[in-house]
């Protein structure tokens, strides 16, 4: 197959899969043309279904080490279609660039990693060990159904996963940039702040939670979580929403509702944020309730054979050194990680995820697929 050829494969697929409305977790058929694919490579196909959520685990091989290409068919709704320059659901090459909701996010580099796992095992039809894929339909949204519940599922029948490439948009201003070799850990909260309701003009005869909580919410916000380390950046605390009050400009509220979350780094655990939370409400003498959920415990995967294949891959089509990073939010990763695989995450450049007008530059979807190849490559010959 020639290079054009070749191109016009990758583009294709990626078309195929935008032309899906496959809003979470809403899969719309990507998995069934993916596994039609990977069946005629010779996987062996799961379909796992739990509540509204789709996901397929696909293997080929029954040795390990097990190299894995994770991944999400959902795409987040496209938004308002007259701002977009092209509708966002029929797949658009424009200038060098192919348009369409989830173009970076995730079905080019899906794309990519079904392509490369074809040439190579068009090229290696007896590789060592495995190569799987684990795809979802719900990694934009809740993240109940999706990723978590293969794990588990895989977990109990004690089957491993060795690597796992995750093709989330990794890289910042040109491709293979930046890598993600882990992230920081994710914990929300809702805080209900109470008092007692009244008219304003008789504060004697009402508590506003308002005014109560204000001190404590900004010794939260000038609190040094941690200092990081050298993988990590200091935990973060931010409000992300405060709501009080009745509508009515003469009511002192009674009750003051306040999310916040924490992007927290190794140097901190969740139950410690808990705790030191509580302590700054208590030491202020509020009375409160508090609600946690914890998205996602902090990972890293340290320098191994995962990280020095994807770099050498990387420097091999691009010609460019790579940088490891844990910056960002969260991926689906962290559910991988904890079960002891090395985990990096690997895709286009991320401008343009979840806006308006998302587009991918198509020689990156080659080069990506290059690069993907290379490191199956580098793993599992």
């Amino acid at each position: 197959m020639t290079r054009d050829a070749d191109a016009e494969d990758i583009l294709q697929l990626a078309e195929q899969l935008i032309a899906r409305p496959s809003v979470t977790p809403v899969d719309a058929g990507c998995q069934e043309l993916l596994g039609e694919r990977l069946q005629s490579a010779g996987f062996e196909l799961e379909s796992m279904v739990f509540a509204d959520t789709t996901n397929l685990w696909a293997r080929r091989g029954n040795e390990g080490p097990v190299f894995c290409f994770a991944g999400h068919t959902d795409v987040v709704p496209a938004g308002a279609e007259h701002a977009w320059r092209f509708p966002p659901f029929t797949p658009t090459r424009d200038n060098g660039f192919l348009f369409g909701r989830g173009a970076a996010d995730m079905k080019g580099s899906l794309a990519a990693m079904l392509i490369a796992a074809e040439r190579f095992i068009r090229r290696h039809p007896n590789h060592r060990g495995s190569i799987a894929f684990l795809i979802t339909s719900d990694e934009e949204g809740p993240f109940i159904n999706g990723t978590p519940k293969v794990v588990e599922t895989l977990e109990a029948r004690n089957e491993k996963i060795t690597w796992c490439l995750v093709g989330e948009p990794s890289s910042t201003t040109r491709l293979g940039d930046v890598v993600k070799n882990g992230r920081r850990g994710s914990l929300s909260a809702e805080l209900r702040v109470f008092g007692i309701q009244g008219h304003v003009a008789y504060p004697h005869l009402a508590e506003n939670p308002v005014h109560k909580a204000a001190p404590a919410l900004a010794v939260l916000a000038a609190t040094e979580w941690d200092q990081g380390n050298a993988s990590f950046p200091p935990t973060s605390f931010q409000i992300s929403n405060v709501h009080a009050g009745t509508g009515a400009g003469n009511v002192i509220p009674g009750e003051f509702h306040v999310s916040f979350n924490f992007r927290f780094s190794t140097e901190s655990t969740a139950a410690q944020l808990k705790q030191r939370v509580s302590a700054i409400l208590d030491a202020h003498q509020l009375d409160y309730a508090l609600d946690w959920k914890l998205n996602g415990e902090p990972f890293l995967t340290a320098e191994g054979e995962l990280i020095k294949a994807t770099s050498a891959a990387i420097h091999k089509v691009t010609g460019h050194e790579t940088l490891l990073s844990t910056a960002g939010g969260t991926s689906d990763g962290r559910f991988i990680a904890p079960t002891g695989a090395q985990v990096v995450e690997l895709g286009p450049v991320n401008a343009t995820i979840h806006k308006v007008n998302e587009c991918v530059e198509m020689e990156h979807l080659v080069q990506l697929t290059d690069i993907y190849q290379e490191i199956l490559e580098q793993l599992l010959c």
